[in-house]
């Protein structure tokens, strides 16, 4: 089957008792490449570049923490994906190659396209790198680090403040994952530089990878990824300057990663496995959701992307165009990157 051609319609009418009822057309289900030149892949991200085609990336080689690890791209552009292309790799000045992780896409306010990723070993020791393309991904610049302390947006993109200031969704997992603490990262000059902003977090809490909401009356909700059972969340009433201590909602999450976005009539939609975690890191992956809500802490399930009995549907990502079109993509039992693309009519 080619899934760079298919063209998938479906309705569906959904009532939710704290909303009116929304009307969720899947206009686009397909996978981003059919085979790519690697065994696996996994943490797509993905960008609207400014004459409307989408692009993807995510980290791919042999397996995850594989030095052979690197970063690659591809452009939805004409109703079919290019091939993947790899654009950074972890190989260091003196020759040493160190796996690379969760690349970001944003478009900055000056106008360049960033690449923001990950190099080394682990989680617990790698740092942050950045790539940035004038011609919307054509070519790039060499890899430049980021400043000592600084990792850049550590799965979730950035969100962009009505000043002009940057506030970049980010976390450490320290001692070999045992801590996880989770912080923001704020710029007020289009990313040159950055202030680490704490999340005031509970002992038994680890979190990592935020992603982050607007709410309606301009205050900001961090959603992260947990070791609780639940999605847990924090606001901040001051541009992301102070957050509240760190609380768990009651919707259910795996400790897996999530992404999050506010719509542009100010209701949100969130992508995440609802079930719980098991014995395996990768138990309660198996199905995807997209969620809708327009308080951003009450959520109801109006998409069941995926619904399987076993294997890894998970590491979502999503944004929305300039005509409103919702577009996603997320790890597809690690082997390819599946791209949706849907309308929400409320």
């Amino acid at each position: 089957m080619n899934y760079s051609s298919c063209l998938q319609c479906v309705c569906l009418l959904f009532t939710v008792p704290f909303l009116l009822a929304q009307e969720a057309n899947i206009n686009v289900s397909e996978f981003v490449f059919e085979k790519g030149p690697f065994k696996e892949c996994h943490a797509p991200t993905l960008v609207v570049l400014e004459d409307g085609s989408i692009m993807a990336s995510w980290f791919a080689g042999t397996h995850e923490r594989h030095e052979d690890v690197a970063i690659y791209t591809s452009i939805k552009k004409g109703g079919s994906w290019s091939y993947p292309k790899l654009v950074a790799n972890g190989v260091a000045a003196n020759g040493k190659k160190y796996p690379t992780w969760n690349p970001v896409l944003f478009k900055n306010p000056n106008g360049l396209l960033y690449l923001y990723y990950k190099v080394g070993p682990s989680p617990s020791t790698w740092w942050g790198m950045y790539k940035t393309s004038k011609d919307n991904g054509k070519t790039w610049s060499e890899a430049k680090k980021l400043s000592d302390g600084i990792l850049g947006p550590i799965k979730n993109k950035p969100l962009l403040l009505k000043n002009g200031n940057i506030l970049s969704p980010s976390s450490v997992e320290l001692e070999n994952g045992e801590i996880w603490l989770a912080h923001m990262e704020h710029s007020i000059d289009s990313g040159k530089t950055w202030q680490k902003i704490k999340i005031p977090q509970k002992k038994k809490h680890k979190l990592i990878q935020p992603t982050l909401l607007t709410l309606k009356d301009k205050s900001i909700l961090a959603l992260f990824r947990s070791n609780q059972d639940k999605v847990v969340y924090s606001k901040s009433k001051d541009n992301g300057i102070t957050w509240s201590k760190a609380k768990a909602m009651e919707l259910e999450n795996p400790n897996s990663g999530i992404d999050a976005l506010t719509m542009k009539n100010g209701n949100h939609l969130l992508v995440y496995n609802p079930a719980l975690s098991g014995d395996q890191w990768w138990d309660g992956r198996s199905k995807l959701n997209l969620g809708y809500s327009q308080n951003g802490m009450q959520w109801k399930s109006i998409v069941s992307l995926e619904n399987h009995q076993k294997g890894e549907y998970s590491y979502p990502a999503i944004v929305q165009d300039q005509d409103g079109y919702i577009h996603l993509v997320y790890t597809y039992d690690r082997k390819k990157i599946k791209y949706v693309k849907l309308k929400i009519e409320d």
